[in-house]
């Protein structure tokens, strides 16, 4: 097969997952606490011989996530939590501790704050947020100090990984962490607040027809290659 030829289709497979990663995005534009991805294309470059030209292909094999701080809206409930500034919350899953921007959360039949998938809150200890059944009201301080009718409870703790390479996505809202997480010292966490996505849908709409377009252009050199190859066996046949 021509070199060109497999320039082509290494580049289509990117562009194929790239349009997908957008095509998430836009889905997730109502999500709380969703984070944009985007893909990061590397070049490969390899001697073909002394005389021949280099060939370079194209790879699409990393994922960049956008931590871009979503727009905070007013819900007054009393469990929803978010985040202004840097941080997630820590929760834990059964497959492990993870993280997530996503604040919305409810007291379980035992009293402690889960997430809409019944994972629990973790504190800034790691232990989970109790709240008594009998509490008249719940107020959530600056700092993250979590109070029942004015006596504080337990200080809800912000976290970040040590280097952004140590933030894998799990799913939607949620990451896993390769190294032990680092509290956040400056953050502040507003009661009655959910931040939403940070998808732009202009943006995000603007790209996927820009990568639309530049998968249909080389999918009409293959198409114009294939036919090229098909001429020549054919001459070469009679």
């Amino acid at each position: 097969m021509d070199n060109s030829i497999y320039a082509t289709l290494t580049r289509q497979s990117g562009l194929m997952r790239e349009m997908q990663l957008v095509a998430n995005n836009i889905a997730n534009l109502s999500t709380t606490g969703f984070r944009k991805e985007g893909i990061v294309f590397s070049e490969f470059v390899e001697k073909l011989g002394d005389d021949a030209p280099s060939l370079s292909m194209a790879g699409a094999r990393g994922r960049l996530t956008n931590q871009t701080q979503g727009v905070l809206t007013q819900t007054g409930g009393q469990f929803d939590f978010g985040i202004e500034g840097e941080g997630f919350f820590l929760i834990e899953t059964p497959d492990g501790q993870a993280l997530t921007r996503a604040g919305s959360f409810t007291p379980s039949a035992e009293g402690e704050l889960v997430t809409p998938d019944g994972h629990r809150l973790l504190d800034g200890g790691g232990a989970p947020v109790f709240v008594p059944p009998d509490a008249r009201a719940i107020s959530l301080s600056a700092d993250g100090t979590l109070s029942a009718d004015g006596t504080p409870l337990t200080q809800i703790g912000l976290w970040l990984p040590g280097a952004p390479e140590d933030l894998t996505r799990r799913d939607g809202v949620m990451f896993t962490l390769s190294a032990p997480a680092e509290p956040v010292l400056e953050a502040t966490v507003l009661q009655g607040f959910l931040e939403g996505s940070n998808v732009n849908p202009v943006s995000e709409i603007a790209r996927m027809i820009q990568v639309q377009r530049a998968y249909e252009m080389g999918q009409g050199f293959l198409d114009k290659e294939d036919q090229r190859i098909r001429n020549v066996l054919n001459t070469l046949g009679r």
